[in-house]
This record gives structure tokens, C-alpha cells and sequence, in this order.
């Protein structure tokens, strides 16, 4: 069951309760990344994706990977590539890929900071199909043409996946809130103190 909307926690509580580590998996990656979002009959849109990267298993020596893909503009988006080492193997067949298994997690990280760095020249194109499939593509656009270097296929999250993770984005930034809000509270004490002056000017002027 889906818990509702929670009062603020303290970071090492929000931690624990991320949803994407339920399974024993671990974070390795977080970063926001441009992405071209297109669906089969509309024209891309570029927008900031978040990217969470997880393993499972031995740092290095991951047994399984998961990709999960978020946007701040839509709280419901939410995308997974799930893949272990028996599905890599097809994956590997498939795309003619010439890294392993264990390699694989640092193709992804190298491409989305290719991305980041060179987006003229590198692309995350993520095309999005109306059953819930979806498709990101790493291109490269070389000087007379663009050439596709990985492909991985994701689907969208069960509506329950999706709640569990706006609960904990909204924990998240509340919690990240209060601790602002606790700071600036401590530096107003302090210039309360230090110089009292100070203090009314800052309240009149808006600061």
C-alpha cells in the first residue's frame, strides 16, 4: 500500500525510504541529462531528465542494473530499464555490443556525460510509444550523418511505482525545505546577536 504524504524527515530517514532501493539495490549515478523526448507522431521536445543509475550486488561486479528515468516537469513520468546478465546477453546478440556485462554499467555513464558535455554532438533521443514501451537512443552526430551506438528499451511504471515515487519526491523537497528554512532561522539568531542593526535592515529590505 501506497503511504500517503508524510511529515518532514531527517536525511538519513529519507534516504532509507527511497522506494528504488526496496529490492537491495544501490545508487551509483544521479545527474540530470538532456534528453529529446518524441513519441511515434509528435516532434521531439528537449527537456532535463533525471537519470538514477542502480546496482545490485558487489560495486564492479553487479548482478543486475537498473535505470530510472524522472522529470520535474511531470511528476508522473517515470520510466525503468531493468536488465540482468541473461537479458545483457540478448541485449549483446542483438546490438552486436563488445563490452560485457560488467562494462556495461560505465558504456551508460560515459554516453549520458557525452551527452551533458557534448550535446551538439551526442543525443539521448527517448521515443515514447503509446503502450507504454519506450526506446532511448544514443546517437552520435558525425560530420555527415547521425550513428546510433546504444539502444536500451524501458517501460513505464505501474501506477503504484509511480505514487511511491511522488510521495518520496515530495518528502524530498520538503524535507529539503525545513533544513533551508532551520538554517536561515540559525544565521538570523546569530545576527540578532552579532549585529541587531543588521537584522532590521535585512527584515525591511526583504532579505
Amino acid at each position: 500500500m501506497v503511504a500517503s504524504l508524510q511529515t518532514t524527515m531527517d536525511p538519513a530517514t529519507l534516504a532509507e525510504s527511497d522506494p528504488s532501493l526496496a529490492s537491495g539495490h544501490r545508487v551509483f549515478y544521479e545527474r540530470e541529462v538532456p534528453f529529446e523526448l518524441r513519441t511515434p507522431d509528435e516532434v521531439g521536445v528537449l527537456e532535463a531528465i533525471k537519470v538514477k543509475i542502480l546496482g545490485i550486488g558487489p560495486e564492479g561486479a553487479y548482478t543486475g542494473l537498473r535505470v530510472e528515468l524522472t522529470s520535474e516537469s511531470n511528476i508522473f513520468f517515470h520510466y525503468v530499464h531493468e536488465l540482468d546478465q541473461a537479458g545483457f546477453r540478448k541485449m549483446q546478440e542483438g546490438q552486436r555490443l563488445m563490452v560485457a556485462f560488467g562494462d556495461y554499467p560505465a558504456v551508460i555513464l560515459r554516453e549520458l556525460d557525452r551527452c551533458v558535455k557534448e550535446p551538439h554532438a551526442h543525443l539521448a533521443i527517448f521515443v515514447m510509444m503509446k503502450d507504454g514501451s519506450a526506446r532511448l537512443d544514443f546517437v552520435q552526430n558525425v560530420e555527415y550523418k547521425f550513428v546510433e551506438l546504444l539502444s536500451l528499451k524501458f517501460a513505464a511504471s505501474e501506477e503504484e511505482t509511480v505514487k511511491e515515487q511522488v510521495v518520496f519526491r515530495y518528502n524530498a523537497v520538503k524535507t529539503k525545505l525545513a533544513l533551508a528554512q532551520a538554517r536561515l532561522a540559525d544565521v538570523n539568531a546569530l545576527v540578532k546577536i552579532k549585529n541587531p542593526s543588521l537584522l532590521l535592515h535585512m527584515k525591511k529590505t526583504g532579505l
